[in-house]
């Protein structure tokens, strides 16, 4: 029996983009920095929490690029002139980046106590029954 990959199932027409958004997935590799939470909030909505202790607002990015959430943290170091016995806390930058599925939207982020909260809403999905003629030949 043959191994069939995901997008070239014959009952699965059209799906080669979630082959290639999965191969991408698995591919990004994110640290395990910033740690981060997501919650669903309600049947239609969900809710990404990053851990951003130390940045400010003007240090955080958030954009949707490619059906893409991409978070971008960049501090700057601070630490020139100063002699540090121990240093714990590093000025370091980050990308991290969740994969949207169609109908999902970003809503509003807020910043609380040091944890960065993004709000995603899924918008009610059309549901079209089409009839398709057919023509003689």
């Amino acid at each position: 029996m043959t191994k069939l990959a995901l997008g070239t199932h014959p009952f699965l027409l059209g799906f080669e983009q979630l082959e290639r958004l999965v191969e991408r997935t698995a591919k990004t590799g994110n640290e395990g920095y910033p740690p981060y939470n997501i919650e669903q909030t309600s049947e239609r909505s969900y809710r990404i929490t990053l851990a951003v202790a130390g940045f400010a607002e003007g240090d955080l990015a958030i954009t949707v690029e490619d059906s893409s959430l991409v978070v971008r943290g960049k501090q700057q170091d601070d630490a020139e002139g100063r002699v540090f016995l121990h240093r714990g806390i590093a000025a370091r930058q980050f990308q991290r980046s969740f994969v949207l599925a169609d109908g999902v939207d970003v809503g509003e982020a807020v910043m609380e106590n040091g944890l960065l909260h993004i709000d995603l809403n899924r918008s009610e999905p059309d549901r079209v029954i089409q009839t398709i003629q057919i023509k003689k030949g």
